[in-house]
């Protein structure tokens, strides 16, 4: 019986994941990935093309998997921020291979502008509809709600360090979460999402 063919693609996925988000683009080493995967370097040519190839599809997978995980919720973007940083707290790696792609692909895809532009759209029709009640522009609401859930894992070691409970403590994190429910509750609210800038004035 020939060798399944899904199955190595699927520890080559696995094997590449790791490897993307530990060592990034450029640092990542095509043989470590076919090593890891038990499949060789030509099996992973043919099925993925070369490694730049491999790292998109890498990062793709992952953020198609959290938001299949993680739903996008325009009029309640306070419990979507929270879901967002509960799958990070648990799926650390996504976070690492957005910042790895933000550095070393940061050059945005057609598919990923595509990805962003109905929840854009959504988070529009919500403050259209009154359900979010800040005046700033729905792409800076979506921006700001992806950076409060990524504000701790984001944050500076040496900030963390000053927190009254350990930095990677399960109570650590569960006081930061429930900060951020009450940070993305005001961002959403009027006059806490920041006001839309004033027209310049006529000459």
């Amino acid at each position: 019986m020939p060798p399944d063919a899904t199955a190595t693609k699927a520890r080559i996925l696995e094997a590449a994941l790791r490897e993307f988000a530990q060592h990034g683009l450029a640092g990542a080493r095509v043989d470590r990935i076919a090593e890891s995967a038990a499949a060789n370097k030509r099996s992973l040519y043919v099925h993925f093309g070369n490694k730049d190839e491999l790292f998109d599809l890498v990062v793709a997978k992952a953020l198609a998997d959290m938001a299949a995980e993680v739903p996008f919720t325009a009029d309640d973007l306070p419990g979507y921020a929270v879901r967002l940083f509960d799958h990070l707290r648990t799926h650390p790696h996504v976070l690492r291979l957005t910042t790895w792609a933000q550095l070393e692909r940061p050059e945005p895809s057609p598919a990923e502008i595509e990805a962003y532009r109905p929840k854009v759209a959504a988070v529009a029709e919500a403050q259209a509809a009154g359900g979010i009640t800040s005046p700033s522009d729905a792409v800076d609401l979506l921006a700001l709600t992806i950076a409060t859930a990524t504000a701790w894992a984001n944050a500076s070691p040496a900030l963390r360090s000053l927190a009254p409970d350990p930095p990677g403590s399960a109570q650590r994190l569960d006081r930061h979460r429930a900060a951020l429910t009450r940070a993305q509750s005001a961002i959403v609210s009027s006059g806490h999402g920041g006001a839309r800038a004033a027209a310049p004035a006529a000459d």
